[in-house]
């Protein structure tokens, strides 16, 4: 039988008149892996900040073990600024000690990206003081990790941390023996490491067995037992329900709940966008012509990101842009856009060579990592209605400022608090729906998903497929990515964009074969290669003949289009299927032809692929 390690009898937290924690009873046992999820400012703090002890219950009584060995990373680290990176990490321990230590290694490789702190200009010898924050946080998270713990507490712990680094820390905490509550809007995330889910929620807990998909399935066959009268969220989670059920089963990890229960839930929803339909809209809005890289080279001071891309993103087009810190996708998008707001006259200072072309009816909208300064004084509908009063979202849907605040979980009396009362995961949501009131036909987001709950995600996403528009998504958040797009890119750190046919999966084996073939033995990490904060691997990349890459990069940008059309064409014929489902000769027709198509694309991937090796990936 597991130990208990953490126990909350009757627990009770109010703040000013809001009760978020109301007679809570609850614990935490030996093997317990622990997502916690919840709106912002529901409590999923609060909660973990008293059960781990940092904060006093009003009411209740929270018990630990005996001798319980509790590590807890909050959203803000206590590491002495005047410390080195050493002395915080692994103390007064010999470097033959340390570097000895197999737990020790595979932490610092994970988080680092080697032993040296590849980015640090001192490697453990670093000062802590003037680092940036991000940095700061995986300093305490690997502090953390070292140590023996009996169960580990962390706050939002994949914040400023890439898809490798993620993809790291997601199989040293489902390897540790550690007994694990953690908070995260990674959706991804929770499904590799949670075996238990909490949902906070008014001042309670509802809990469910498995990862944030089987908790999905479990709260959408809860609501429709209940019938509660909450629709639009019932409808947003039948949505998701469908795109999990249909896109990905295998994301499921243990089948708890009954599927025929699923599929009834979800029979008569269609899928969650029209990409051919938004397609043809988006052509209206947009012409043919959107964004064209033309032979471009992009640098940054001295550091040169891309060179020679020859590059297009047309209408409707929804994609991924992936890439190791510091590669340069932010880079390319600010590009972009400081070349798309001059209508093409002026282009980018970042752009040494080529030229970037511009749609004539081109309406960009760029969602930066930073959240932009508004009056604090202005409510929350003044701020939004200051852009406009209504919108346009495509295809005939048309909203209020009011409404649009609704939908993003700005409820009426939310609607008229002052923003410099506002939350940094409020102020965020309000700067996506000021850029949404701009009714833009181009959208950049740079790591929407900081600070937002997991319910604005829901939300986000459900706008986003029914917006008809180009659009362009950097994230870490890689369910984000996949439930958002349909294609994904990636910037290796070697000077190139290339697609990814199999998407995140296949960059993390891309980037995982590179880290074997450039690292050392030394530095070499079992788990992932390379993760948050690595050194890009350009610098051990031969350098390719220019001649080469332009001619290779235009027949991927041939068989991209390829590709398309080939997807285009597969749905065309499922959807005919189905209309003809009773004619067996059209049907056995439609079939043969499916497959030729689907024999085709699958030779086009492969020489994609065999082009993509050729040029040194």
């Amino acid at each position: 039988m597991a130990v208990n390690l953490v126990n909350l009898e009757a627990v009770d937290k109010v703040y000013g008149t809001r009760a978020l924690l109301d007679g809570l009873s609850l614990g935490v046992s030996e093997g317990d892996r622990i997502g916690v999820v919840g709106r912002n400012g529901d409590g999923k703090t609060t909660l973990i900040h008293v059960l781990s002890k940092l904060e006093e219950p009003d009411g209740g009584r929270v018990t630990h073990a005996n001798g319980l060995r509790l590590g807890v990373l909050t959203q803000h680290d206590a590491l002495d600024p005047a410390a080195t990176v050493r002395h915080e990490v692994v103390g007064d321990m010999a470097d033959h000690e340390w570097a000895g230590d197999a737990r020790i290694r595979d932490v610092l490789t994970g988080l680092f990206g080697g032993l040296d702190l590849p980015g640090f200009p001192l490697g453990l010898d670093t000062v802590i003081g003037p680092l940036s924050g991000g940095e700061r946080r995986r300093i305490a998270l690997a502090k953390l990790l070292i140590a023996e713990q009996d169960l580990i507490v962390l706050d939002e712990p994949t914040n400023h941390l890439d898809v490798e680094g993620i993809s790291w820390l997601a199989a040293h905490l489902r390897n540790r023996r550690s007994a694990l509550v953690c908070v995260t809007h990674d959706r991804w995330f929770l499904d590799q490491v949670a075996t238990r889910m909490w949902d906070v929620q008014r001042g309670t807990v509802h809990e469910y067995e498995g990862g944030y998909s089987d908790y999905v399935f479990a709260r959408a066959e809860r609501e429709r037992i209940a019938q509660q009268e909450e629709t639009k969220r019932q409808n947003l989670v039948r949505k998701e329900l469908a795109w999990l059920r249909r896109g990905a089963p295998a994301r499921t990890s243990k089948p708890r709940f009954r599927i025929e229960a699923a599929n009834a839930l979800i029979e008569g929803e269609p899928p969650p966008r029209d990409s051919q339909e938004l397609m043809r809209f988006a052509g209206s809005r947009l012409g043919k012509t959107v964004l064209d890289m033309e032979d471009v080279t992009l640098q940054a001071g001295d550091k040169l990101l891309l060179k020679h891309l020859t590059w297009q993103l047309g209408p409707g087009d929804r994609i991924g842009l992936v890439g190791v810190n510091g590669a340069g996708k932010t880079s390319l998008l600010r590009a972009l856009a400081e070349t798309a707001h001059t209508a093409g006259e002026h282009t980018s200072p970042l752009v040494t060579g080529g030229r970037i072309k511009v749609g004539k009816t081109v309406k960009l909208a760029y969602l930066s990592q930073e959240v932009a300064e508004l009056d604090p004084a202005w409510r929350v509908l003044e701020a939004v209605e200051a852009v406009r009063s209504r919108v346009d979202l495509g295809k005939g849907r048309e909203m209020t400022a009011s409404q649009l605040c609704e939908k993003f979980g700005f409820t009426k009396d939310k609607q008229w608090t002052p923003v410099g009362d506002l939350s940094g995961g409020e102020r965020r949501r309000l700067q996506i729906l000021r850029l949404l009131m701009g009714e833009p036909n181009v959208l950049f987001l740079d790591e929407p998903t900081n600070d937002l709950d997991i319910e604005t995600l829901t939300q986000l996403e459900d706008l986003l497929d029914g917006w008809a528009g180009s659009l362009v998504v950097i994230s870490h958040d890689r369910y984000f990515v996949e439930r958002t797009t349909d294609r994904v890119f990636a910037l290796l750190g070697d000077a190139t964009l290339r697609m990814l046919p199999r998407g995140v999966d296949e960059y993390l084996e891309r980037r995982a074969r590179i880290a074997a073939a450039t690292a050392g033995p030394a530095t070499a990490s079992p788990a992932s290669g390379t993760a948050a904060g690595s050194a890009p691997a350009a610098a051990s990349a031969p350098a390719k003949p220019a001649g080469l890459s332009r001619a290779a990069q235009k027949e991927m940008q041939r068989i991209e289009r390829q590709l398309e059309k080939a997807e285009a064409r597969e749905t065309e014929l499922h959807s005919a299927m189905a209309e003809h489902a009773t004619d067996f000769e059209r049907v056995a027709s439609l079939d043969e032809e499916l497959r030729e198509v689907r024999g085709r694309r699958e030779e086009l991937e492969l020489r994609w692929l065999e082009l993509a090796e050729s040029e040194g990936t």
